[in-house]
Parts: structure tokens; C-alpha cells; sequence
């Protein structure tokens, strides 16, 4: 009288083993052929990562050098500039 639910899941079932086992036969054919095709393709996205990695280290690098100069640029003026406060009080007293 209409679809029942055994039958929907009866079909699936052989849907889903057929498709299954027509995977598992043609797959291990073809993947040494899609392995092959996806190996320089693979290997030039590492490269890609490898060269942008040593980009960053290279800017980190400067960045840091940077940083420490102004640091010390910073440190040297304020030392500077307490030791002239400080003086100019000893000199008032």
C-alpha cells in the first residue's frame, strides 16, 4: 500500500554495500594514480611552508633586534635624564 520503512532501509543497506564494495575494488586502483598526480603537488605546498617559515624567523629576527635597540635607546635617555634631574638637585643643595 505504500513505501514501509523496511523496505527504505532494505534498499539503502543494499545501496550502501554496493557502493562500498564497488569502493573497495576500484580504490586500491586508482589511488597510486592519484598518489602519484598529488606528490608534486604535496611536495611544492612543503616547500611553500618551509620557505615561508624561514620568512618569518628571518622577520622575528630584525623585529627583535629592533626592539632591542629602541629598548636600549629608551633605557640610555631615561638614565640620562635622572641623572641630570639628580644632579641638578645636588647642585641646589
Amino acid at each position: 500500500m505504500g513505501i514501509e520503512l523496511e523496505d527504505i532501509l532494505k534498499k539503502e543497506v543494499v545501496t550502501g554495500l554496493s557502493v562500498g564494495l564497488g569502493l573497495a575494488y576500484v580504490l586500491p586502483k586508482l589511488l597510486p594514480v592519484f598518489g602519484q598526480a598529488a606528490k608534486p603537488l604535496i611536495k611544492g605546498m612543503m616547500k611553500g611552508s618551509i620557505i615561508a617559515y624561514e620568512k618569518g624567523r628571518e622577520t622575528l629576527a630584525e623585529l627583535t633586534e629592533t626592539l632591542e635597540d629602541l629598548w636600549a635607546e629608551t633605557k640610555a635617555e631615561l638614565e640620562e635624564e635622572l641623572a641630570s634631574q639628580g644632579g641638578g638637585e645636588k647642585d641646589a643643595e
